[in-house]
This record gives structure tokens, C-alpha cells and sequence, in this order.
């Protein structure tokens, strides 16, 4: 029997079986435990955690006698172990970007751990990464946008950790947008966060070298695929999602590796993880590489459709995030330069941008005009520009301020 009660009516001895609210308002990663040490009481009754389901089979009731089991219980609890995708609500892009930026915290945290334990020999907790998919898989739904953005942004530091995150939000979009269910969606999430856990046993001087690698070195870091398979075949029985793991390397004209296979030899979730990993790594800061914008890595990604990544499923990709996805600095007609804060789900090519700087006079607009060009009849997209060749201080200022202010804006600034 299941009774829901507060967090200030629990105590030792109870058995937990679910907890409320979201993943990321409370402390623990399980979901399910005996309530048997005094520091996870304190920890659940001093977070946001408003109430929980116990389990009166397992463990102890509460002691208050207008809680007793003569009182209602519920015998249907919460599911907990499969991920919730129906019925997400759409939320805007300023709203799931406060939401997106504490999930990245606690998911950079979450993947040092698993790396750590991988490191030591231990076995992946598979309950701990399907909740993560799952609040990943969430956000997105919500608003595919947001995390992709803020994930992004990682640190050179960070890399490794956040890189698994994003290419599981990115897996998530593209899944979508080809059409997967919703269990096929959280495979997809899935393959994408773990596609990298073979690097848990690589060199760390090599993993984390702030210049190019030498060929034995590069050698070495060609093992991760290998080495991710066999820390997961005994933890996961997927098929699907080890295959990924193990063949995001490989090439359309089977130049990859582990096992250089060709063409449709490779399977459709290994294709798509190939496009997300790619993208996450050349938009990204690295010890060795500052990151290319958006529109850029699109651009040349294009060019390697020929033998690398596969034509359809790149440009379901393209389609997903937009051919200027956010981030991305553009010229305008009227000569301004932008960068792009927000699409627009009726145009691919007339995304909502900030214009911010005059290349005729040589001078920044003072305030940045946030403008959608979806409204505007005498402005348009002219080309995209590499911030390589500039020396703008921070883009993604610009658009996260932009943004921000989405929802508290009254109405789109309109250019003649």
C-alpha cells in the first residue's frame, strides 16, 4: 500500500517509493530507497521536495494518527520507471532557459560521477541515467531551443562532461524530428549521453591536451568507442544504443573506426550520433580550439555529407535547429550585423536576431535592436559571418540578454 505524505511527516525507517517534483529540485539520484540515515531526512526536509510516496509494505507510517493507515490511501502511485515525454507543455525560450541552465549544473555533475565510477571499475547506474534522459528529454520537449543553446556553452573544463549532455539533447531534437516515438526518442537520448563513457578510460593527459595530438596519441584516443562498449554490455541490453556507442566514429565511405563499415552497415542511431557529436565538438571551446558559431558549423558540415555523415539525416538536422541556429552572426541587407536569439517556426530563414553593429558606419547600435525578420518586409539574412574574422567580445551575451527579455517584451521592433 502507497500513502503520499509531506517531507516534515517523514522518518527513519520509511520506505521511500517516489519522490515529488522535478529530478532537478531534489537531492538524491534514487527514487526509490529506505529512509534509514539521519543526514538524507534532513537533506529532503530542508529541499523544495514538497511531499513523497511511501511505501507502507516496506517500511514504517507516519507517526501522526490523523495520517494513519484508517486514513485514505492511495494504491496507485506514480510510475517511476518510465520516462514521462507525453503531454510536455510548450514553454518559452526565456522560461526553459533559467530551467535548461540548472539541469545543465546538475547534469555536468552527474556525468563527473558516472566518468568517476567508470573510471574505478564500477558498473554505470542505468537508474541514474535514465532519470537524467528523462529531464533532458523534457526539456526539450518544451522547448527544443533552450538547452541545445545553453549546453553549448560549456567551458574548455567542461567539455568531456557537458559534451555527453548536449549531444543527448541534440539526439533528442533530431529523433523528433524524423519521426521516432517516444521510446525510440529515449534510446536516442540515451545512446547520445553514453556514446562518449569510453573516454572514462583514457589517458587524462592525452583526454584533456591543449594542442593537437600526435599520432600514437591519436591512436590512443581512437580506443574510447571500444572501451565504452565493454563498460556497458554488461549494465545495458539495448542493442541499439551499444551499437551507437560503439560506432559513432564511423564514416558513410567506411574511413571510420572501430570497424570501418560502410554505407547502411552503419546503423541509423550511429548515423545520427555521428552528425550530433560532430556538431556539440566543432561549436564547442576546447583545450585546443576555440568553437565555431552555429551558422558556421552547419556550413562545413555540409561539405562532409559526401563521405562522412549522412545527406538525410544532416538535413533533418538542419531542419531541427534551424538553418541559423541560435548563436549564429549574420549580415543583414541593410548592411547591420546580427546574431540570432530565437527561430521562427514559419521560416527557416527569417529567425528572430539582435541587430547590433552598423559595418557601414563602424559603430554598435546603441540599445541592440531585437528584431524578428519573420515581420519585417525590407530586411533579410544576407550571408553568414564568421566571428573568427571579428572581435566582438561575447556574442552569446547578446542573444541570452535578447533572449531574457522575450516574454516581457510588448512588441517586436519593426524596421522600415
Amino acid at each position: 500500500m502507497f500513502k503520499k505524505v509531506t517531507v516534515q511527516q517523514l522518518r527513519l525507517g520509511m520506505y521511500i517509493h517516489a519522490l515529488g517534483g522535478a529530478w532537478i529540485h531534489h537531492p538524491f539520484w534514487r527514487s526509490t530507497f529506505v529512509l534509514d540515515d539521519p543526514q538524507d531526512l534532513q537533506q529532503l526536509r530542508s529541499s523544495t521536495v514538497p511531499e513523497v510516496w511511501i511505501d507502507l509494505s516496506k517500511g514504517l507510517d507516519v507517526l501522526d494518527d490523523s495520517q494513519s493507515p484508517d486514513h485514505p490511501i492511495e494504491s496507485t502511485p506514480p510510475e517511476i520507471a518510465a520516462p514521462e515525454l507525453l503531454g510536455t507543455a510548450a514553454t518559452p525560450l526565456a522560461q526553459e532557459l533559467a530551467q535548461a541552465r540548472a539541469l545543465c549544473a546538475e547534469a555536468r555533475d552527474a556525468v563527473m560521477d558516472m566518468f568517476g565510477e567508470a573510471r574505478m571499475g564500477r558498473a554505470v547506474n542505468m537508474a541514474r541515467n535514465t532519470i537524467l534522459v528523462q529531464e533532458i528529454t523534457n526539456s526539450v520537449l518544451r522547448n527544443p531551443d533552450a538547452l541545445i543553446s545553453v549546453a553549448r556553452l560549456k567551458t574548455a573544463d567542461d567539455y568531456t562532461y557537458m559534451h555527453s549532455v548536449a549531444v543527448s539533447a541534440l539526439m533528442v531534437t533530431l529523433a523528433r524530428q524524423i519521426g521516432y516515438d517516444d521510446a525510440q526518442v529515449h534510446r536516442a537520448a540515451m545512446a547520445g549521453l553514453l556514446h562518449d563513457i569510453g573516454k572514462a578510460r583514457s589517458n587524462l593527459a592525452i583526454l584533456n591536451k591543449p594542442g593537437a595530438l600526435t599520432d600514437g596519441e591519436f591512436a590512443h584516443m581512437k580506443r574510447h568507442p571500444a572501451a565504452g562498449y565493454e563498460l556497458l554490455r554488461h549494465t545495458i541490453h539495448d542493442e541499439a544504443v551499444l551499437d551507437a556507442c560503439l560506432h559513432h566514429h564511423e564514416r558513410i565511405d567506411g574511413r571510420g573506426y572501430p570497424d570501418r563499415l560502410q554505407g547502411d552497415a552503419v546503423s541509423e542511431l550511429a548515423r545520427m550520433n555521428a552528425i550530433c557529436d560532430v556538431y556539440d565538438a566543432i561549436t564547442s571551446n576546447r583545450p585546443y580550439k576555440k568553437g565555431w558559431s552555429p551558422a558556421v558549423a552547419l556550413q562545413r558540415m555540409a561539405q562532409w555529407c559526401n563521405g562522412h555523415l549522412d545527406s538525410y539525416l544532416f538535413s533533418a538536422f538542419v531542419k531541427a535547429l534551424g538553418v541559423y541556429p541560435i548563436g549564429s552572426l549574420v549580415r543583414l541587407s541593410n548592411g547591420e550585423l546580427a546574431v540570432v536569439y530565437a527561430p521562427c517556426q514559419d521560416n527557416l530563414l527569417a529567425p528572430k536576431v539582435v541587430r547590433f553593429y552598423d559595418t557601414a558606419g563602424g559603430q554598435y547600435l546603441s540599445p541592440p535592436q531585437p528584431t524578428d525578420l519573420c515581420c519585417v518586409a525590407n530586411l533579410r539574412i544576407l550571408q553568414r559571418e564568421d566571428p573568427e574574422h571579428w572581435s566582438f567580445p561575447d556574442l552569446d551575451a547578446i542573444w541570452q540578454a535578447a533572449a531574457a527579455q522575450e516574454t516581457a517584451r510588448p512588441a517586436t521592433i519593426r524596421v522600415a
